[in-house]
């Protein structure tokens, strides 16, 4: 697994403080982020991808701790999600009332995962937030799985961190905390 240095890290999160989009390795894919909390940011992500805000995002995380603020939970439902994380696992959890349509899109929960990998971590972790986590590819092209495609697609749009993703074949899980259904 390739890794970033310190100063890179800083760098691009001051870049996701400022309201970049950047492109990021995952377990399976590379990654469209962005603050979650920066409307401009999240916009401009939706539009590169051409994805309808109406679908709503992902976030991932370092740890739970930078998910839960958004999330209406209880200890049952971490009670089913912990044991998955960190992992390829993505859950669908009601969203705290504040939280902006931007993230759920017409839904009254969000999509949540606390990553594995240990770029896309370190990218949460020295952003101090999680981020917006979408494939990055334009919505009818085949996800990028490395920097080149991801160059392809958006040339200069997108601030590309290198380096491998975690090899998965597929894009991760999805599954809905209340009912235990795989949507994914």
């Amino acid at each position: 697994m390739t890794t970033i240095s310190h100063f890179k890290l800083r760098y691009t999160a001051r870049q996701v403080w400022d309201g970049a989009v950047i492109a990021y390795p995952t377990e399976a894919v590379y990654g469209l982020g962005c603050d979650p909390l920066n409307e401009d940011a999240v916009l401009r992500l939706l539009a590169l991808k051409q994805r309808p805000v109406e679908k709503g995002l992902i976030l991932i995380a370092a740890d739970f701790s930078q998910l839960a603020p958004f999330l209406d939970y209880d200890e049952k439902i971490l009670d089913r999600v912990l044991p998955t994380w960190p992992g390829a696992v993505t859950w669908i959890i009601p969203a705290q009332s504040w939280v902006p349509r931007w993230l759920t899109g017409d839904h009254q929960s969000l999509a949540v995962r606390v990553t594995a990998h240990p770029i896309a971590k370190a990218l949460c972790q020295y952003s101090d937030t999680a981020l917006v986590s979408t494939s990055a590819n334009p919505n009818t092209q085949k996800p990028a799985r490395n920097a080149r495609q991801v160059q392809k697609y958006f040339a200069r749009e997108v601030n590309i961190i290198h380096g491998a993703t975690g090899g998965n074949k597929n894009t991760t899980a999805i599954y809905d905390v209340r009912t235990g259904a795989c949507l994914r």
